[in-house]
């Protein structure tokens, strides 16, 4: 086959996913995306194949496994009944639901703990602004009294159970 305008490299193809291009012949040994190959046997990549490759790399980077992405991408295909394109059959569309839902639930449980890790570093971000002001109305002369009055009258108590952070 002849390189068509609508085709590109390895090379161009691992530069536009920022990855390298063992790491796209490592996705063809693992059949993920199978290139078509030029008279000379390169690979050339496909706009499907970049846009596979793309959601391969954010499933990648959302922590999901080689393996499981594989099966993802790996479903067998039926001839469909009016001789159309292929089709997934019923049973590779039911695995396939079966691994979307327990990817979905992993995925819900990350953004979760992300949550709850903003949520933690707000609060964080929110004392050392304390500090910071603390230290600099220090700095410009300010009595501990005046500064911890200050304090006082604009924070809330805290919470019974719950300490306060000193500085």
């Amino acid at each position: 086959m002849a390189r068509s305008p609508d085709t590109i490299t390895v090379r161009e193809a691992a530069e536009r996913l920022g990855v390298t291009p063992r790491t796209l012949k490592y996705y063809e040994e693992r059949g993920i995306v199978v290139p078509v190959r030029s008279e000379g046997r390169y690979r050339l990549y496909q706009a499907a194949d970049l846009e596979k490759l793309s959601r391969v790399l954010r499933m990648r980077s959302l922590g999901f496994s080689l393996t499981t992405i594989t099966a993802m991408v790996q479903q067998p295909l039926e001839p469909s009944a009016d001789g159309g394109r292929p089709r997934l059959s019923n049973a590779s569309l039911k695995e396939l639901k079966e691994t979307l839902v327990e990817q979905l639930d992993a995925l819900e449980t990350r953004v979760a703990q992300v949550r709850r890790e903003l949520k933690d570093a707000a609060t964080l971000q929110a004392q050392l602004r304390r500090d910071i002001d603390y230290v600099e109305r220090r700095l410009t002369g300010e009595s501990l009294e005046s500064v911890l009055a200050e304090r006082r009258r604009v924070e809330p108590a805290p919470a019974a159970g719950r300490k306060r952070s000193g500085t």
